[in-house]
């Protein structure tokens, strides 16, 4: 087992590249209900040229932020992306309640969006609310339900058992929650 350390306090940022700054800004503030924190204009030497380059973060309740960037030149535009896999494994998910994934899923639908660019899965260990947002990102709202602490604590006594037991080819679900 690994040593216990002292683990990062929160996220505080995630940073991605846009292609509309200003499409991001009303998906995010508008429809998701994340407020801009900071809008911070600069023009830096970063991997051998400058750079100029309009970054904006969008809080969430611990402090941390979602970030994304819009290049001034095309070129470097083009160089940094947006470049999204086009696979639902590769997404954010943040925790909410109840009621604010509630309020999330009124305002995806009433902004237009439809399936398949949102869906919901109850897992059992947790239901999710999927949207993609305007650059092909998928965002997952997440909520537990009231026993994740027993559940978490299971998944926790057992993580590496249940991983070695995977690789050694048994792949039984053990997710006895659904």
């Amino acid at each position: 087992m690994a040593q216990e350390t002292r683990l990062p306090t929160r996220l505080h940022h995630t940073a991605y590249v846009t292609r509309d700054i200003e499409a991001t800004r009303k998906f995010y503030e508008e429809v998701i209900g994340l407020p801009l924190v900071a809008t911070w204009s600069e023009s830096d030497e970063l991997f051998g040229a400058m750079r100029t380059y309009c970054h904006c973060f969008f809080g969430i309740g611990d402090g941390g932020a979602l970030a994304f960037f819009q290049f001034a030149g095309a070129e470097d535009q083009e160089l940094f992306g947006p470049k999204m896999p086009a696979s639902p494994f590769h997404h954010i998910a943040l925790n909410v309640d109840a009621a604010t994934q509630k309020e999330i899923e009124e305002r995806i639908h009433a902004a237009g969006y439809r399936e398949p660019d949102t869906y919901v899965l109850d897992h059992g260990y947790c239901r999710s609310v999927y949207v993609s947002d305007p650059n092909g990102m998928i965002l997952e709202f997440t909520c537990d339900p009231p026993n994740a602490p027993e559940i978490n604590a299971a998944r926790r006594k057992t993580a590496h058992e249940d991983l070695a037991r995977w690789l050694k080819g048994d792949h039984t679900s053990n997710n006895t929650f659904r």
